[in-house]
């Protein structure tokens, strides 16, 4: 899982260079909205409990979040968003899935269709690369934070898929269903987690060298400074080596 780790590493690099945080507070307050569509309550809807956790990752200050929830269930106005999925492939061949929540389909839709054409890339029709991937819940842990075994059994005894060494960090997979479970089971244990979401996870990957990571790596950058953008997937494996610049 080097590409998934590559890529999430360098995802909180740039996080941590934007000293405004505007883009992680946008994305954070989009989650929330959509999520909240599902139900204002946090404890009757795990998705919605997902997203303020990463909200307050990024520290989105609890108004904010009591807004988003606000917009998502209606009762306030700036709610109208629709959430969907672009699909496409990156330089190589590269499967690229692009999570987008947007006020414009229109809009939004030639921008990515031209973020893919600029980088080397063709946007495909829906269900071109979906089947490359897996909805699940996604958990990261510190490696070094904790015992391997803490996190094995917290993990697995709550019904986890797997448990992957992912070089700094421990990802642990879930299905959809047992995310809450696992991630509960976590937090009783008193293990911080880096990171807690749903994503679109490949079934495999594909190994590109170090010139090609580059070009997908630009693509996907691209990409995810789209304000439309919530999350870039892509079953790429990048070199270790890599730069990441």
């Amino acid at each position: 899982m080097a590409g998934h780790s590559k890529w999430a590493n360098i995802q909180h690099r740039k996080g941590r260079q934007d000293a405004k945080r505007g883009k992680l507070f946008t994305k954070a307050a989009k989650e929330i909205i959509i999520a909240a569509k599902g139900g204002g309550d946090p404890s009757m809807n795990p998705r919605l409990r997902a997203a303020i956790a990463a909200a307050k990752a990024v520290n989105l200050p609890k108004d904010k979040i009591e807004a988003a929830i606000r917009k998502g269930t209606g009762e306030d106005a700036g709610g109208d968003l629709t959430e969907t999925f672009y699909e496409g492939y990156g330089p190589g061949g590269i499967a690229v899935m692009v999570e987008v929540a947007t006020d414009n389909k229109n809009r939004t839709v030639a921008e990515v269709r031209h973020l893919f054409s600029k980088h080397g890339g063709s946007m495909g029709e829906n269900g071109s690369v979906a089947w490359m991937f897996d909805h699940k819940g996604v958990i990261s842990v510190e490696k070094n934070a904790y015992p391997e075994e803490k996190i094995m059994e917290a993990a697995l005894e709550a019904g986890a898929d797997d448990v992957i060494d992912d070089g700094e960090e421990w990802t642990i997979h879930t299905a959809m269903t047992d995310f809450t479970a696992v991630r509960d089971s976590l937090e009783a244990t008193g293990i911080v987690m880096q990171s807690a979401e749903l994503a679109m996870v490949p079934q495999n990957l594909v190994a590109v060298d170090a010139d090609m990571g580059q070009k997908v790596l630009r693509l996907m950058d691209a990409l995810d400074d789209n304000d439309d953008v919530q999350n870039v997937y892509a079953n790429v494996d990048f070199p270790e080596d890599m730069p990441e610049d």
